[in-house]
């Protein structure tokens, strides 16, 4: 079954002082592309959390975030205490008019956005949080999946829509192909006629033959039949290959092309249109299939 790259997972963990959120986007690439984005104390474990997420989803541009909100008193910011006075003096030294005491509290909030006035302190990561992280990329990555194999089965069923559609056109072209080899036949003996010439007619029936064969589709009409079967029958493999079916779907415009370009008949060539029609939307589809 095929699967979309599109898709979106996401928890929530509520711990006594931090409320912690992770989120995953996924959309359509190449390759695999994922772009972090977490607080720097959690840095050290990003690249085991992008292995994570990798073995998870595969493919796709991947947008990962890890909020941490603190909701408790606890905080790892405190002031620096003899930073802030020797702000305040030099603040108090600077002004050209006495500071009074209606003044210290703007004095205060100056001086604590000047440089170093408040010290951060690193902390460590807890390990029992870590684990309660990982499990929570864990349940946003099965929610993710869940949400591209959803996409993946309206994709399948629009797939084969076209594929069948394709396949109704190309036997309408079967049936139409007696009549357009009479007509092109008919075409060149005309033109012989036009030029009142006396022609050998057995050379020419053996040119005329020749002629036709160029024209012939029978192989194009049976590897197109071959590529649409074996195309539905890759979308019920066990696997989600967007790449396989890409090839595949250019070999499907190979033969439509080659059937355009000898057909030399306009009502087959109109069918053609219709099959590059709908294969050019299998095409654009085919993009977001992981």
């Amino acid at each position: 079954m095929i699967q979309s790259m599109t898709g979106f997972g996401k928890d929530v963990i509520q711990l006594p002082s931090k409320k912690i959120t992770v989120e995953l986007k996924s959309l359509n690439s190449k390759n695999l592309d994922i772009n972090a984005r977490i607080p720097s104390s959690y840095r050290e474990k990003e690249l085991e959390l992008r292995n994570l997420i990798a073995s998870g989803l595969v493919r796709g541009k991947i947008d990962f975030s890890l909020f941490v909100e603190i909701t408790g008193e606890s905080s790892s910011s405190q002031l620096n205490i003899g930073v802030l006075k020797s702000y305040m003096d030099q603040l108090r030294n600077a002004s050209p008019v006495p500071i009074g005491p209606d003044d210290e509290v703007e004095l205060m909030k100056m001086a604590v956005r000047m440089p170093d006035a408040l010290k951060v302190e690193r902390e460590e990561i807890d390990p029992q949080e870590y684990e309660i992280i990982k499990n929570a990329v864990i349940k946003a990555l099965e929610e993710i999946n869940i949400f591209r194999t959803q996409e993946g089965v309206a994709l399948e069923s629009d797939f084969i829509e076209r594929i069948n559609a394709i396949s109704d056109l190309l036997e309408k072209v079967k049936e139409i192909d007696p009549v357009r080899l009479q007509v092109v036949r008919s075409r060149l003996e005309k033109a012989v006629e036009d030029l009142k010439v006396e022609v050998d007619e057995n050379r020419f029936e053996q040119e005329l033959i020749y002629y036709i064969e160029k024209f012939d589709i029978t192989e194009e009409k049976v590897r197109l039949a071959n590529h649409l079967n074996y195309f539905i029958e890759s979308l019920s493999s066990g696997d989600s290959n967007g790449k396989k079916l890409g090839f595949i779907s250019q070999e499907i415009g190979r033969e439509i092309n080659t059937i355009g370009s000898k057909s030399n008949y306009a009502p087959m060539q109109q069918l053609v249109v219709q099959m590059k029609d709908e294969l050019e939307k299998i095409k654009e589809q085919l993009l977001n299939v992981l």
